[in-house]
Order: C-alpha cells, then sequence, then structure tokens
C-alpha cells in the first residue's frame, strides 16, 4: 500500500490507519432511537495512510476505481459535491466545529469492505481517517469521541440520518466479540461470540443508500410515533407499552412495535450468547427479520427469499436482514465449520431464482 501511495503523492506516508468494516447481528434500526445494538467487527477493512502537507489542501486518491480515484479540496472550505469525498471533507468539517485544528495532508485511501451492502464501509472510512488525523496531529480523542466525530461528519455534513452504531463498532469493535451498546448512555460491553458459532454474510446484489429515500422516511415516523406516544424516544417505551402503541396510526404503531421489540430481542440476545444458547439466537434472528419485514417494511423480496433460503440451510440457526435495509446482505448464524459451505450454498440457490447474483462476503 506504501507504492500506492508514492505513486499517487511521489513520496513516502507519515502514518497509517485502519477500521474494520461491522455487520450487525440483531438491533436494526434502534440506534437512532436511544436502544440497544449487537454488532460485530468484519475482518474486511478500510485503510488510510496520509503525509503532512504544511498548506490547507487536502489531496485525496482512492484504489477504489469504481467511486473515482482523484480528488482534493481545502480545509475550511468544505463542500458537499456528492461523491465519495463527502466522507473526508465530514470529518475534516466536524473536527474543526469542535475545535480541533489540523494542517493540509494527502490521503491514499483502500478498502475490501464491499459498498453499498450494508457492512458500514462509510464508518469505516470516516474512522479509519479520524484514527490517522488523531495520530498525525496529535489530537486529544478517545474511541468514543472519535467515533461521535465520525458520525457527526456521516450526519450533519453528509447528511445520512444514521444512528451511532456504525461509527462506534468501527471504533471500537473486535473480532470474535459483539459489541452490545446502549445508544442512549454511549456504554458498552464486548460479549464473545461463542466459538461453536460461525457466522456467514450473503449479499442481495442489491445495493442501497441511506442519504436518501425511505431511511430517512422510518426515522422521521419513529419520532412522530414518540411524540404521539410522550416520549422522547422510543427507547422510553417497553414491551408493557404494547397496547398503547397499537393505537396509534398505520404505520405508525408497526414503526414503534419494531423498535420496542427488537430492543427487547437485543437483550435476549446477549443473554444468548452468554449461555452460548445458539437455537434461542437463532430464533431471535429469525423474528427480527419477520419485524423488519411486517413492521419496518425495509426488507424486499429478494431479501426476504435470501433470509428464507439460508434459514433451511443445514446447520443453520437461522438468519436475517443485517443493516438498515432497502438492499445489501444477510447474516447467518451457523454451527462452527459449517458456515463457508452453508453460504455459498445459499449464494448458488438465491442466484439460480432471481436475477441477482448472489455473493458471500464472509466467511
Amino acid at each position: 500500500m506504501n507504492d500506492g501511495f508514492r505513486r499517487a503523492f511521489g513520496r513516502d506516508p507519515d502514518i497509517s490507519a485502519a477500521a474494520p468494516g461491522r455487520v450487525n447481528l440483531i438491533g436494526e434500526h434502534t440506534d437512532y432511537n436511544g436502544g440497544y445494538v449487537l454488532p460485530t467487527a468484519l475482518p474486511q477493512q478500510t485503510q488510510v495512510l496520509i503525509a503532512r502537507r504544511g498548506d490547507r489542501t487536502v489531496h485525496a486518491y482512492s484504489s477504489e476505481q469504481t467511486v473515482g480515484s482523484f480528488s482534493s479540496f481545502e480545509l475550511g472550505s468544505e463542500k458537499r459535491a456528492h461523491s465519495w469525498t463527502d466522507y473526508l471533507q465530514g470529518v475534516t468539517w466536524a473536527l474543526a466545529e469542535q475545535g480541533f485544528h489540523i494542517d493540509g495532508f494527502d490521503v491514499f485511501v483502500t478498502s475490501d469492505i464491499p459498498i453499498g451492502k450494508g457492512l458500514s464501509s462509510s464508518a469505516a472510512l470516516q474512522v479509519a481517517l479520524t484514527r490517522a488525523l488523531r495520530r498525525l496531529f496529535s489530537l486529544a480523542l478517545n474511541d468514543v469521541q472519535l467515533a461521535m466525530i465520525a458520525h457527526r461528519a456521516e450526519t450533519a455534513f453528509v447528511g445520512a440520518p444514521v444512528g451511532i452504531m456504525d461509527q462506534m463498532v468501527c471504533s471500537l469493535g473486535e473480532r470474535s466479540t459483539a459489541l452490545f451498546l446502549d445508544t442512549r448512555a454511549q456504554s458498552f460491553e464486548r460479549v464473545p461470540i461463542p466459538a461453536t458459532l460461525e457466522l456467514g454474510v450473503v449479499d442481495s446484489g442489491i445495493t442501497h443508500s441511506h442519504v436518501t429515500g425511505e431511511y430517512k422516511t422510518r426515522r422521521r415516523e419513529c419520532a412522530q410515533a414518540a411524540g404521539l406516544l410522550g416520549v422522547a424516544e422510543l427507547r422510553d417505551v417497553s414491551i408493557g407499552d404494547l397496547p398503547r402503541i397499537e393505537r396509534l396510526p398505520e404505520p405508525l404503531n408497526r414503526r414503534a412495535r419494531h423498535v420496542v421489540t427488537e430492543n427487547a430481542r437485543v437483550l435476549a440476545a446477549v443473554e444468548a450468547l452468554r449461555h452460548e444458547d445458539s437455537p434461542a439466537l437463532g430464533r431471535l434472528f429469525l423474528e427480527s427479520h419477520a419485524s423488519m419485514r411486517d413492521d419496518f417494511d425495509v426488507s424486499l423480496p429478494e431479501i426476504d427469499l435470501l433470509v428464507d433460503i439460508a434459514s433451511r440451510s443445514p446447520r443453520t440457526y437461522g438468519a436475517r436482514l443485517t443493516g438498515g435495509g432497502f438492499g445489501g446482505s444477510i447474516v447467518m448464524l451457523c454451527e462452527r465449520g459449517a458456515a463457508a459451505d452453508a453460504t455459498h450454498a445459499v449464494a448458488r440457490a438465491y442466484g439460480g431464482v432471481t436475477e441477482y447474483v448472489g455473493q458471500v462476503l464472509l466467511p
């Protein structure tokens, strides 16, 4: 990768930093409602190499030709360009907003996290860059504060109304553990994933974006439901409030029901992990997907088909849509040693009955 930086900028980088992608095990659309989530870090990651320039210019190069290669901007004059560099500009803008001073720099980006597959490619880029800038300019940021800077970049600058989960797990997540995160308190616990389990991720072939479209609508509907229930966030209502929730107008009743029951499923999933109860965790996966499909309306027929094929796969406990929805990937919970065969079999079966090509992203 140093060679790529040298080819792009004619010199060596000063430092490098990386951040992983993530797959969310359970807890979808709960983070921006103050709730609970349970993601884990992926082996795929985004890496950045940077070098100080000594002026106010940022030159950026990406090895991913699908997103464009070279771009530049001036610190203090960041402006959305509706390209991949918005995520870089968002970080430098957010740092300045919080009072941190940096100089111009050259940055080279490479990544093996698929874009638009529900695996937090954008959050990984933001966290990796912020980590690199923290080191290069000795910024006084801990890992939670770093995640908050990256989150501010994506929501306030890029304009994607996402919750805090992605940036937190990209900053704090570790392989072989799930990050049990209380998004309101910004507190977390790393829960070991039992060695008897393996995760599989299969891409549907349908890309998505959180910047525009239905994701914003779902967030608005959740806020409306909370207002009608007289609470600040849907985190403030529980399973015991379901009779009140049912009286909300359509579709707000279903949106709130998903969030409340999904929070309960996250708590149950943490207990299932602690007790190594794989069948229980698999059932929670399937219940979560049904709720996302029927109550939150973020699945698609192709995703439902993929989950159905996966859930009937031998040595698989359950499967569900992972990420914000409207495309992306599913996560499968498999017996140890079964994920590779199961995911490839599922991808082949899916590709045989749809116009899309299923792609195995993990293992």
